[in-house]
């Protein structure tokens, strides 16, 4: 599914996303992430060890709820699916979001212990408020 002008325009500013994904025990797990796009593909960063990344390379069903800072009642629901976790591109990818989040171009806590991934998700279903 293509994502609307307002998920992009969400997704593109300086917003935070949460991020809802199952537990093995079936109940939810929600974090505050920063969130990037490439083209209708949305794009999380996570370390390996993180929950969020365990519980989604184990069932890859995924919610997303991306609000607008300035005004919390604009905000975009989506539901998806991960297509893609790769280590690939994941360093750089978090520098990007440094800069995009905090304007500092390079992200202070890499971890070569605990490497980067990044995420790729695909809408299913999104709904606008």
């Amino acid at each position: 599914m293509k994502l609307s002008d307002k998920a992009k325009r969400l997704i593109d500013g300086k917003n935070f996303a949460s991020v809802a994904t199952l537990m093995p025990d079936g109940s939810p797990q929600v974090a505050p992430v920063w969130i990037d796009r490439d083209g209708d593909t949305i794009i999380l960063n996570a370390t390996v060890s993180r929950q969020r990344t365990r519980n989604l390379r184990r069932d890859p069903r995924v919610a997303i709820c991306i609000f607008e800072q300035n005004n919390p009642y604009s905000n975009v629901l989506i539901r998806g699916k991960v297509v893609g976790i790769t280590k690939k591109g994941g360093e750089q990818h978090i520098d990007k979001m440094n800069m995009k989040y905090r304007g500092i171009p390079k992200y202070a806590y890499h971890n070569p212990k605990d490497p980067r991934v990044l995420i790729r998700v695909k809408a299913a279903r999104i709904h606008e408020m």
